[in-house]
Protein backbone atom coordinates (compact mmCIF):
# COMPACT_ATOMS: atom_id res chain seq x y z
CA UNK A 1 0.00 0.00 0.00
CA UNK A 2 1.46 3.22 -1.15
CA UNK A 3 1.75 5.22 2.15
CA UNK A 4 2.11 8.83 0.48
CA UNK A 5 -1.28 8.47 -1.30
CA UNK A 6 -3.28 10.48 0.58
CA UNK A 7 -6.32 9.70 -1.63
CA UNK A 8 -6.14 5.94 -1.16
CA UNK A 9 -5.62 6.44 2.72
CA UNK A 10 -8.77 8.61 2.44
CA UNK A 11 -10.74 6.74 0.35
CA UNK A 12 -10.00 3.50 2.50
CA UNK A 13 -11.12 5.27 5.68
CA UNK A 14 -13.90 6.81 4.30
CA UNK A 15 -15.07 3.28 2.80
CA UNK A 16 -14.73 1.94 6.51
CA UNK A 17 -17.13 4.39 8.37
CA UNK A 18 -19.34 4.63 5.15
CA UNK A 19 -19.65 0.82 5.37
CA UNK A 20 -18.09 -0.23 8.49
CA UNK A 21 -17.71 -3.80 8.89
CA UNK A 22 -18.87 -6.11 11.78
CA UNK A 23 -20.83 -3.71 13.12
CA UNK A 24 -23.74 -4.97 15.17
CA UNK A 25 -24.59 -6.56 18.37
CA UNK A 26 -23.56 -10.09 19.87
CA UNK A 27 -26.09 -11.80 21.48
CA UNK A 28 -24.21 -15.00 22.37
CA UNK A 29 -23.74 -15.26 26.24
CA UNK A 30 -19.77 -15.67 25.44
CA UNK A 31 -19.17 -12.64 23.94
CA UNK A 32 -17.18 -10.42 26.41
CA UNK A 33 -18.07 -6.86 25.77
CA UNK A 34 -16.50 -3.52 26.96
CA UNK A 35 -18.15 -0.20 26.90
CA UNK A 36 -15.66 2.91 25.81
CA UNK A 37 -16.82 6.52 25.30
CA UNK A 38 -14.70 10.08 25.07
CA UNK A 39 -15.48 13.18 26.67
CA UNK A 40 -13.95 15.08 23.78
CA UNK A 41 -16.02 13.55 20.57
CA UNK A 42 -19.06 11.80 20.22
CA UNK A 43 -17.95 8.36 20.42
CA UNK A 44 -19.85 6.11 22.81
CA UNK A 45 -19.58 2.33 20.98
CA UNK A 46 -19.59 -0.75 22.64
CA UNK A 47 -17.10 -3.46 21.68
CA UNK A 48 -17.95 -7.20 21.84
CA UNK A 49 -15.32 -10.08 21.29
CA UNK A 50 -15.65 -13.82 21.28
CA UNK A 51 -13.25 -15.72 21.80
CA UNK A 52 -12.47 -19.68 21.74
CA UNK A 53 -9.14 -20.97 23.15
CA UNK A 54 -7.52 -17.98 23.34
CA UNK A 55 -8.68 -17.39 19.64
CA UNK A 56 -10.58 -14.46 18.65
CA UNK A 57 -13.59 -16.05 17.14
CA UNK A 58 -15.27 -12.46 16.41
CA UNK A 59 -15.02 -9.10 17.16
CA UNK A 60 -17.86 -6.27 16.28
CA UNK A 61 -19.19 -2.82 17.62
CA UNK A 62 -22.19 -0.82 18.15
CA UNK A 63 -22.84 2.59 19.19
CA UNK A 64 -22.10 6.12 17.63
CA UNK A 65 -18.74 7.36 16.36
CA UNK A 66 -17.14 10.21 14.50
CA UNK A 67 -15.28 9.07 10.95
CA UNK A 68 -11.99 8.16 12.92
CA UNK A 69 -13.42 5.63 15.52
CA UNK A 70 -15.67 4.15 13.29
CA UNK A 71 -13.63 3.67 10.60
CA UNK A 72 -10.50 2.13 12.68
CA UNK A 73 -12.64 -0.02 14.82
CA UNK A 74 -13.83 -1.71 11.44
CA UNK A 75 -10.59 -2.51 10.27
CA UNK A 76 -9.09 -3.66 13.82
CA UNK A 77 -12.45 -5.93 13.86
CA UNK A 78 -11.27 -7.32 10.55
CA UNK A 79 -7.25 -7.36 11.38
CA UNK A 80 -7.73 -9.07 14.67
CA UNK A 81 -10.56 -12.52 13.49
CA UNK A 82 -8.91 -15.72 13.72
CA UNK A 83 -5.91 -14.13 15.97
CA UNK A 84 -4.73 -15.38 18.97
CA UNK A 85 -4.70 -12.87 21.83
CA UNK A 86 -0.70 -12.54 21.27
CA UNK A 87 -0.97 -11.99 17.91
CA UNK A 88 -3.84 -9.20 18.66
CA UNK A 89 -1.76 -7.39 21.30
CA UNK A 90 1.17 -7.64 18.53
CA UNK A 91 -1.55 -6.01 15.81
CA UNK A 92 -2.45 -3.14 18.73
CA UNK A 93 1.05 -2.90 19.87
CA UNK A 94 2.05 -1.58 15.96
CA UNK A 95 -0.92 0.38 15.59
CA UNK A 96 -0.02 2.39 18.90
CA UNK A 97 3.38 3.30 17.55
CA UNK A 98 1.92 3.85 14.57
CA UNK A 99 0.12 6.31 16.27
CA UNK A 100 2.76 7.54 18.34
CA UNK A 101 4.75 8.44 15.03
CA UNK A 102 7.51 5.89 16.12
CA UNK A 103 8.91 3.01 13.63
CA UNK A 104 6.19 0.26 13.17
CA UNK A 105 5.12 -2.35 11.03
CA UNK A 106 2.88 -1.43 7.95
CA UNK A 107 2.62 -4.88 6.95
CA UNK A 108 1.10 -5.77 10.15
CA UNK A 109 -1.10 -3.48 10.32
CA UNK A 110 -2.67 -3.73 6.63
CA UNK A 111 -5.35 -1.31 6.28
CA UNK A 112 -5.00 0.46 9.56
CA UNK A 113 -2.02 2.33 7.78
CA UNK A 114 -4.94 4.42 5.92
CA UNK A 115 -4.37 6.03 10.07
CA UNK A 116 -0.42 6.95 9.76
CA UNK A 117 -0.80 10.78 9.89
CA UNK A 118 -3.47 10.35 12.81
CA UNK A 119 -0.23 11.06 15.89
CA UNK A 120 -0.40 14.50 13.88
CA UNK A 121 -3.91 15.56 15.08
CA UNK A 122 -3.48 15.35 18.64
CA UNK A 123 -7.26 15.67 19.39
CA UNK A 124 -7.86 12.99 17.00
CA UNK A 125 -5.94 9.75 18.22
CA UNK A 126 -8.27 9.20 21.32
CA UNK A 127 -10.63 8.75 18.32
CA UNK A 128 -8.35 6.43 16.32
CA UNK A 129 -7.18 4.42 20.09
CA UNK A 130 -11.15 4.11 21.08
CA UNK A 131 -12.06 0.80 19.79
CA UNK A 132 -8.16 -0.69 20.13
CA UNK A 133 -8.38 0.10 23.78
CA UNK A 134 -11.84 -1.65 24.13
CA UNK A 135 -9.75 -4.81 22.71
CA UNK A 136 -6.79 -4.25 24.98
CA UNK A 137 -9.00 -3.98 28.05
CA UNK A 138 -10.86 -6.97 26.66
CA UNK A 139 -7.46 -9.48 26.05
CA UNK A 140 -6.27 -7.70 29.48
CA UNK A 141 -9.41 -9.10 31.07
CA UNK A 142 -9.14 -12.62 29.53
CA UNK A 143 -5.73 -13.11 30.90
CA UNK A 144 -6.25 -12.83 34.11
Amino acid sequence: MNLNDPQLMRSIIMDHYQYPRNRRECHDHDCKSVHMNSESCIDDIMVYVKLDHNVIKDFSFTGQACTISTASTSILSELVKGKTLGEAKEIISEYRKMVNLESYDAETLEEAVAFSNIGKQANRIKCALIGWDALSQIIAESEE
